[in-house]
């Protein structure tokens, strides 16, 4: 294949890829988070696992609400009987049929419990802020996941510009290298210097296309949908550069889901301790029904009787000893609550730390973002340079290729401050439960 043929393939296989990726549909950030919200598999599991809890908020499940059973009862029999009176009188029969019948309705209604079934109720409510908190972590965590996939996918796609800009220099060094050599003003060894550079520069063109390609079907995969979808992410990366520490620190007391967790579990170790000291007092049930019974006797003074009514009663449950069992529940109900406590001032201490650090490296890659930008315009002006001196000859192969390299590396370099510095943004956002959901 000669030279000419490899360019026309190169520069066709590059308008197919970008005119294919202007036709693919854009996909923003914001638009890659509501995908995320409907999706991820992670989140629903998450809202239904609310769900749940919300369903078992209930005063029934409290144990508030009285219980009311209904019962029927059918009970026949065939037998041979023979009944000896007190005078003596034998009486026998065979076959005698005896049938009992019995329904009703009964009711079970605990009025007092040392108020173990409102702490209960209150449990309840804990459980469900809980679960609110598990599905605001989950969310946290996949969003964050899919905006650094996200803005990894954009710095992957400005590479592939620099290297697109690389090439088509790499192209014209080749280009004014044999043009040189044919009018004998280079030597044979510096057509084939150009040559190598420009391989190496497709070589590297292909496997950053292939770096892209797998990390849009990871993206695809974090969105739950199908891997094969085409989509095409903006073209810059846009950092937040207002972020102030303590603001920082003052939502995520407020909104990090971690420590929001330790706060209520806290509660509910309060609550469980309410529950285990209601066993100290007496329990009050109330109980009444309506109950019908007949029965039929094939022998016997009585053939046939039935009864229907209502009943009613109250009764009173006191446990007075259990083997110290009361006293060792409470005191380890207690240590859970100390230990809650130790995990909430734990769990603040780890997350402002968390924050300072991050905040740290969000200071600096914000300075990094204005070095590399300079940089890049330094190395691009001092490309510009040493080409027109390749172009008259008055510089070596080498010098040229040195300055193409600190251009292209440059180019690289502002990208990935880019990149970092946003991915620091979402840290800190993240910790501080302010990502934009």
């Amino acid at each position: 294949m000669n030279k000419s043929t490899s360019l026309l393939l190169l520069v066709f296989g590059f308008f197919i890829f970008y005119g294919y990726a202007q036709e693919a549909k854009i996909l923003t950030a914001e638009n890659a988070i509501a995908i995320t919200l409907e999706n991820n598999y992670e989140i629903r599991l998450a809202k239904n696992d609310l769900k749940i809890d919300e369903v078992n908020t209930s005063p029934g499940f409290a144990g508030m609400l009285p219980r009311v059973n209904a019962s029927l009862d059918d009970n026949n029999s065939v037998l041979n009987l023979t009944q000896t009176r007190s005078d003596g009188t034998v009486n026998a029969l065979d076959n005698a049929k005896n049938n009992n019948l019995s329904y009703g309705v009964a009711l079970d209604w605990t009025l007092f419990d040392g108020f173990g079934m409102f702490a209960k109720y209150d449990q309840l409510k804990e459980n469900k802020k809980l679960g609110d908190a598990e599905l605001k972590k989950s969310i946290l965590t996949n969003v964050s996941s899919v905006l650094v996939t996200y803005y990894d996918l954009v710095q992957q796609q400005q590479q592939l510009a620099a290297l697109d800009s690389t090439l088509v220099i790499s192209q014209q060094r080749v280009e004014l290298a044999q043009n040189r050599f044919t009018i004998g003003k280079a030597s044979k060894l510096e057509v084939l210097n150009a040559q190598v550079d420009l391989n190496t520069d497709q070589t590297l063109m292909l496997k950053q296309k292939e770096i892209y390609a797998n990390t849009k079907v990871e993206l695809n995969q974090l969105l739950a949908r199908d891997n094969k979808t085409e989509f095409k992410v903006v073209d810059n990366i846009t950092v937040d550069e207002d972020l102030f520490l303590p603001e920082l620190e003052s939502m995520a007391k407020e909104g990090n889901p971690e420590l929001m967790a330790q706060v209520i579990n806290k509660r509910i170790a309060e609550l469980e301790l309410k529950q285990v000291k209601s066993l100290r007092y007496p329990s009050l049930i109330a109980t009444t029904g309506y109950n019908f019974s007949e029965s039929e006797s094939s022998l016997g003074f009585t053939t046939n009787s039935s009864s229907h009514g209502f009943n009613y009663g109250f009764g009173v449950n006191l446990t007075v000893f259990n083997g110290f069992n009361q006293n060792r529940n409470e005191k380890i109900a207690k240590i859970k609550i100390d230990n809650s406590k130790l995990l909430i001032e734990q769990q603040e201490r780890t997350l402002l730390s968390q924050l300072s650090i991050a905040y740290q490296t969000y200071q600096t890659n914000l300075n990094l973002i204005e070095l590399e930008r300079n940089n890049e315009a330094i190395a691009k002006e001092n490309l510009e340079i040493t080409m027109e001196k390749y172009r008259i000859g008055a510089i070596p192969t080498i010098e040229f290729r040195t300055a193409q390299l600190n251009y292209i590396n440059a180019q690289l370099r502002f990208s990935n401050a880019n990149f970092q510095a946003k991915l620091s943004e979402i840290a800190l956002k993240s910790l501080s439960g302010s990502l934009p959901l």
